[in-house]
C-alpha cells in the first residue's frame, strides 16, 4: 500500500504542554497508530521545525520507537517527497502547500490534510482558498465526521458561487473530500479494576457508587457549556433519590480559570457528588476511565468538529450519554453505544449578525462561539431520562459498554482507520500518474499571486533596477582583510542566508582586482547555475557596504506633481 511522508511539527504532535488540545490528543494518537500498523517499510518525516532531527526524536520515540528505518526531510526540500508520493498533512493547509508544490511541478507529490476545527477564521479561509489554489484531482481534504463535510462542502461551494457570479469563472480544483474518522489505540485505554479502585479511593468515592465521567478541556464558550451536563445530572440524581459522583476531569488555560469553572459547574448540580481532577498527565488521561460507569459530553458549539473523548470512552468499555451533535453522531450508536440526547439550532438565515460582528472583528472568536452556543437547544428531558436508565441499570450499563467496546475496536481502533489513510494514498497515487502531462507554458506560471517576488511587486521603490549589463568595479583602498570584517560585522551579515557566502564574494572581488570593470553578466557567469540568482542579487549587498560600486550610479529625477 502507498506511503506518505508525515509533516512533522513539534506542536502538532507533543500532549506534555500546560496547553493541551484537542489536535494534540489527535496527532499523538494518529502517529502512534501510525507507527504500529501501517503497512510501510520506511518512515518519512517531513522536518517542519527549525529544529535539528536528532533534537525531535526523542519527541518520536516517547510517542511510540519506530520499527522501521526514519527518513527525515528537510522541510526546503519538498522535491524529496516524489518518494513517497504524498505528504500527509494534519491540518486543512492543501492551499498553501500547493503553491509550495507548483514550483516544483504539479504532478510531484499528493497532498492529503484533514479537518480540526473549521470555525477559525483561518480554517474557514485555508478551505475556501482551495478553490483558487492550484490544488488537484489527486490531492485529498480528510473530514473527521460526514457533518464537518457537508460544512466544508458549503463553503466550497459558496465560494465557487462568489466567483461565478463575481468574475465568471467556470473552472475549479476538484480535490477529494472524504470522510475517515479519528482513531484511538484502543489498548491504551484498557479498563481496569485495579486503577478504578485506586481512583476511587484517591477521590473518595464508595466502590459500589454510579460515577459519571466528563473529560476534556475546559471552556465553557470553545468547547462546551457544562451547565447542560450539570442540570441533567442533578435532576437524575433528585429522580432516582441515587447518590450520583461526577469526576470532572480536565485542564484550563491556568489554575485561577480552572477552579472558576469547577465553582459554576457546581452551581448546578448541588446535589452531586462533585470530583476534580487535573486530566492532563498522560497516566490520568488513560486511567482515570476505569474510575467510572458511563461517559457524559453534551458538546454544544461549532469548535467541535470531530469529538475523540466519546470514542476514547467506548475503547474504555463505558456506555456515553452525549448530544446528537457533529462527529458525536458518526460515533455513538442510540440507544446501542448510549444515548445520544437532541439538540436543536436557529434554522440558516438567522446567525448571519453573528458572521458579520466576527468578520468584522467586534466580536472575538470565543464571544462568537458562546452566542451560538447559547441558542443550541439541548432536550433536557431526554438527558435527564438517559442518565437514569443508565444510573439505575447496572445490566444496562453493562451491556452498552460492551457494544461500545466492541465497536471501538473494530472500527474507531488505528489498525481499522489507517488501511483506510493508505488506500485513499493509494488512489491519489493513481489519479496523479494518470493525469495528462502539463503543458509547458502552464507549467512556466509557477508563482503565487499572493506571495508574489518582492523586487517584482516593489519595482518602482528604487531609483533603477540592475540589469545584466550593468558595470561594477572595485572600490579602491580596501584590503582584503579590511573587506571581510566590514562583512563580518552584525548589521552587515543581517539576513545572510540570503546573500553570496564569503567564498563567492571572494570570487567577485578575484575578478574585479584583475579587471578595472566587469558587467554584472559577466560575473554571474563566474557560478554555477543554481547560485547565479545569489550572486546576482548579492552583487547589490557588495555596494551597499562600500565594497564595491557602479560604474554609472543611476541619475535621480526631479519629479514634481502638477
Amino acid at each position: 500500500m502507498n506511503n506518505a511522508a508525515i509533516y512533522f511539527h513539534p506542536d502538532g504532535y507533543d500532549t506534555t504542554g500546560a496547553q493541551l488540545m484537542g489536535r494534540h490528543s489527535a496527532g499523538e494518537s494518529f502517529l502512534r497508530g501510525f507507527l504500529r500498523h501501517a503497512q510501510i517499510d520506511q518512515l518519512h518525516l517531513l522536518n517542519a521545525s527549525s529544529r535539528p532531527p536528532d533534537q525531535l526524536q526523542p519527541l518520536l520515540n516517547r510517542i511510540e520507537t519506530s520499527p522501521r528505518p526514519v527518513r527525515w526531510l528537510d522541510r526546503m526540500s519538498r522535491a524529496q517527497l516524489a518518494n513517497p508520493g504524498c505528504l500527509y498533512l494534519p491540518q486543512p493547509t492543501l492551499g498553501p502547500e500547493a503553491w509550495t508544490r507548483r514550483a516544483l511541478g504539479r504532478t510531484r507529490y499528493s497532498l492529503c490534510g484533514i479537518t480540526h476545527t473549521t470555525a477559525t477564521h483561518r480554517a474557514s479561509d485555508l478551505i475556501a482558498d482551495m478553490v483558487t489554489a492550484p490544488v488537484e484531482a489527486w490531492d485529498a481534504l480528510i473530514c473527521t465526521s460526514d457533518a464537518v463535510r457537508s460544512g466544508v462542502q458549503v463553503v466550497l461551494d459558496r465560494t465557487r458561487e462568489d466567483l461565478r457570479s463575481r468574475l465568471g469563472a467556470t473552472r475549479f480544483p476538484d480535490p477529494q473530500l472524504i470522510t475517515i474518522p479519528l482513531g484511538v489505540n484502543v489498548s491504551d485505554f484498557t479498563p481496569s479494576p485495579d486503577q478504578g479502585a485506586e481512583w476511587r479511593a484517591r477521590l473518595d468515592i464508595p466502590q459500589n457508587a454510579v460515577v459519571a465521567l466528563y473529560l476534556g478541556r475546559f471552556h465553557a464558550t470553545a468547547k462546551m457549556n457544562p451547565a447542560t451536563m450539570a442540570l441533567a445530572l442533578e435532576a437524575a440524581a433528585v429522580a432516582t433519590r441515587k447518590p450520583i459522583y461526577w469526576i470532572v476531569a480536565g485542564w484550563s488555560a491556568n489554575d485561577e480559570t480552572t477552579a472558576s469553572f469547577h465553582t459554576q459547574t457546581q452551581a448546578f448540580c448541588p446535589s452531586i457528588h462533585y470530583r476534580a481532577v487535573d486530566g492532563r498527565a498522560p497516566e490520568t488521561r488513560f486511567s482515570i476511565w476505569s474510575a467510572a460507569d458511563f461517559f457524559i459530553s453534551f458538546s454544544d458549539n461549532v469548535q467541535e468538529t470531530f469529538g475523540l473523548t466519546p470514542v476514547e470512552a467506548m475503547a474504555a468499555g463505558l456506555p456515553s450519554v452525549v448530544t446528537d451533535w457533529d462527529g458525536y453522531r458518526d460515533t455513538v450508536r442510540h440507544g446501542i453505544d448510549g444515548f445520544r440526547i437532541p439538540t436543536t439550532a436557529p434554522r440558516p438565515g438567522l446567525g448571519r449578525d453573528l458572521a458579520y460582528h466576527f468578520a468584522n472583528e467586534w466580536i472575538t472568536y470565543e464571544t462568537y462561539l458562546a452566542a451560538g452556543a447559547q441558542v443550541t437547544g439541548v432536550d433536557h428531558g431526554a438527558a435527564v431520562a438517559a442518565i437514569t436508565a443508565l444510573v439505575t441499570n447496572r445490566d444496562l450499563r453493562r451491556s452498552m459498554g460492551q457494544a461500545a467496546a466492541r465497536q471501538a475496536q473494530h472500527h474507531f481502533d488505528w489498525s481499522a482507520i489507517i488501511p483506510r489513510y493508505q488506500a485513499l494514498w493509494t488512489e491519489l497515487a493513481a489519479r496523479r500518474k494518470a493525469a495528462a502531462p502539463e503543458a509547458p507554458d502552464a507549467a512556466a506560471i509557477v508563482d503565487n499571486p499572493r506571495r508574489l517576488d518582492p523586487f517584482l511587486v516593489f519595482a518602482t521603490y528604487p531609483t533603477a533596477l540592475l540589469t545584466s549589463s550593468t558595470l561594477l568595479r572595485a572600490t579602491k583602498g580596501l584590503s582584503r582583510e579590511a573587506i571581510r570584517a566590514r562583512l563580518s560585522e552584525h548589521l552587515a551579515a543581517l539576513g545572510r542566508w540570503a546573500l553570496p557566502t564569503e567564498a563567492e564574494a571572494g570570487v567577485v572581488l578575484d575578478h574585479l582586482a584583475n579587471a578595472p570593470q566587469a558587467s554584472v553578466a559577466e560575473l554571474v557567469a563566474l557560478f554555477p547555475f543554481p547560485r547565479q540568482g545569489f550572486l546576482e542579487r548579492g552583487l547589490l549587498w557588495l555596494v551597499k557596504f562600500g565594497v564595491v560600486e557602479l560604474v554609472s550610479p543611476p541619475e535621480v529625477s526631479n519629479r514634481t506633481e502638477a
